[in-house]
């Protein structure tokens, strides 16, 4: 076995090569919890949260804001209503689909395309998408998991784990090595022979029999690359115990586990958030919501202070309803105030600075999609643009690690349920379509529009009729617009007959009733079969003038 893999058969558990690999996360979980506290917390909670525990408040919601506006943004522009890939056929292919039509193929790989899209609502991808998003951009580290096989009644669905619940290896060119998940389960979901393993350990068999029921265990996903076989290893246990009939093998390309990083360093295992580059505005911003927050308490509360030397009574003042008339001076009560107005101007003015940077940077001010139930292509298009500006390229990194990966896997989805044939891989293969082209196929749409309008132009119109091929120039269109055109084209044979007949009605108007008696029975039985009339019914005779 090559160097860095691990033993399979080997003493070596789970548990412990979790155990040894949280030493490297320590300082990933300490700032992503940092991260998380000033922008959404669940979604990295401290260390022994539980559905009974509460989580902290910040003072601003910039941070929550950013970071929902953000992932939005990214998800309707990596993963839009459209196909957000399409499939291309190497130069050797083409040569040998030389006698077939290019249209035609490309009809069939774009429905193959809108196949997939329609199995990412099946798995209810997006939402997972949505939240995985959210990970990466406040933590910058979580895995998605993209499930190859169904389930026995439903739909098997995407799931996403947090920082908190995985470890990882990797080499020094960022390639992953190892995967360990730990998750909680009921020990009742374990098989019967695993769950009576695990009960002769000493902390079970001191529990009450009933407590068992609702007893949780940890589960460990133990992944790691097999460099003999090129495959992924993969093999569960529970609480030290190995759980027989999970262990498996996954082609690199069909690994269901997706995990990701969003700003990469060298050297590291893990990766850096988005958020993390602002920490420092949204800890002074949240240091100065806080102080402005209570110093806005204090001015609003409302204290009157009574002279003990003036001649008002305090019980007088404290008994007397709105309204009331009673005795007294009114220079011997005054409200109490704050008078701190001008050195909370200054932070109220620091704060509107650092909220404006931060708003800038989690592009809070771009508005850029309508308030609509239609969304132009162009106005997705544009977003991605900025997105890409301000994220620096992300789209790369989310394209290798994110996009690509899940299309190979819901590929393989719908290839094991029979919905798509087999695709031979040297020839055909998935591209992502990112940044300013992140809509389907609207940029071949536009290459090819204006290679036809310059053809036109150069040569005129009766020329560029004769070398272009219109019909397939209507599939490629049709194919670059994902729109199928099964029922909406003629094909060639019914533009012969519709051609075949209007020239049969030219020759039957040119004839006139003369000409038809000329012709004979036999004659107007030919000319009626050619133009669909009913047997034994002569074709009509043109009108005399």
């Amino acid at each position: 076995m090559a160097q860095g893999s691990v033993n399979l058969n080997s003493d070596i558990t789970a548990v412990s090569r979790y155990e040894k690999l949280t030493q490297d996360r320590t300082q990933f979980l300490v700032r992503g919890r940092q991260c998380a506290a000033l922008t959404v917390p669940a979604i990295l909670p401290e260390q022994g949260f539980s559905a009974s525990s509460s989580l902290p408040t910040p003072y601003q919601s910039l941070g929550a804001r950013g970071v929902r506006t953000l992932a939005s943004k990214l998800l309707l522009s990596l993963f839009p209503g459209v196909p957000f890939f399409q499939y291309k056929m190497d130069d050797e292919a083409l040569k040998q689909l030389a006698d077939a039509k290019r249209g035609e193929v490309e009809q069939a790989l774009a429905s193959r395309e809108r196949a997939t899209a329609t199995e990412l609502d099946v798995c209810v991808f997006r939402p997972a998408a949505f939240t995985f998003l959210q990970h990466l951009l406040v933590t910058g580290n979580a895995v998605l998991f993209v499930p190859t096989e169904n389930g026995k009644k439903d739909p098997s669905k995407a799931r996403v784990f947090r920082l908190d619940q995985y470890v990882v290896r990797r080499d020094p060119a960022g390639n992953l090595l190892e995967l360990i998940i730990q998750e909680q389960v009921d020990l009742r979901n374990l098989p019967e022979e695993t769950r009576s393993a695990v009960l002769t350990m000493e902390k079970f068999r001191s529990a009450e029999k009933g407590s068992l029921d609702d007893q949780t265990v940890a589960l460990f996903t133990h992944c790691y690359i097999d460099f003999e076989q090129d495959k992924w290893v993969v093999y569960q246990e529970a609480e030290g115990v190995r759980i027989p009939g999970t262990e498996g093998t996954y082609l690199r390309e069909e690994f269901p586990y997706l995990v990701s990083r969003l700003v990469i360093q060298p050297g590291e295992h893990y990766g850096r958030s988005y958020v993390e580059e602002y920490l420092g505005d949204l800890d002074s911003l949240e240091a100065l919501s806080e102080t402005l927050v209570e110093a806005s308490a204090a001015s609003a509360r409302v204290v009157f202070l009574v002279d003990p030397s003036g001649v008002t009574q305090l019980k007088v003042v404290a008994k007397a309803k709105n309204g009331d008339v009673v005795a007294g001076k009114a220079e011997d009560v005054q409200a109490m105030q704050v008078n701190k107005a001008t050195d909370l101007s200054v932070a109220k003015q620091q704060a509107e600075e650092i909220a404006g940077r931060l708003a800038h940077a989690f592009l809070l001010h771009t508005a850029i999609q309508r308030n609509g139930e239609r969304v132009t292509a162009e106005e997705i298009r544009y977003m991605a643009s900025e997105l890409d500006d301000a994220l620096g390229g992300v789209y790369t990194l989310l394209a290798a690690e994110l996009q690509l990966p899940a299309v190979r896997l819901f590929e393989k989805r719908m290839e094991k349920r029979l919905k798509v044939p087999k695709l031979p891989l040297d020839m055909v293969k998935p591209v992502i379509i990112t940044g300013l082209e992140a809509i389907g196929r609207g940029h071949d749409q536009r290459n090819l529009q204006m290679f036809v309008k310059e053809i036109i132009g150069i040569l005129g119109p009766e020329i560029a009729q004769r070398y272009i091929n219109v019909a397939e120039l209507i599939g490629r269109s049709a194919a670059s617009y994902g729109i199928d055109p099964s029922g909406l084209i003629l094909s060639e044979e019914e533009i012969a007959q519709n051609e075949q007949q209007s020239q049969m009605q030219a020759m039957l108007q040119h004839l006139g009733p003369e000409g038809l008696k000329q012709l004979g029975g036999m004659g107007q039985t030919a000319l009626k079969a050619q133009l669909g009339g009913p047997q034994g019914v002569a074709p009509a005779a043109p009108p005399t003038e």
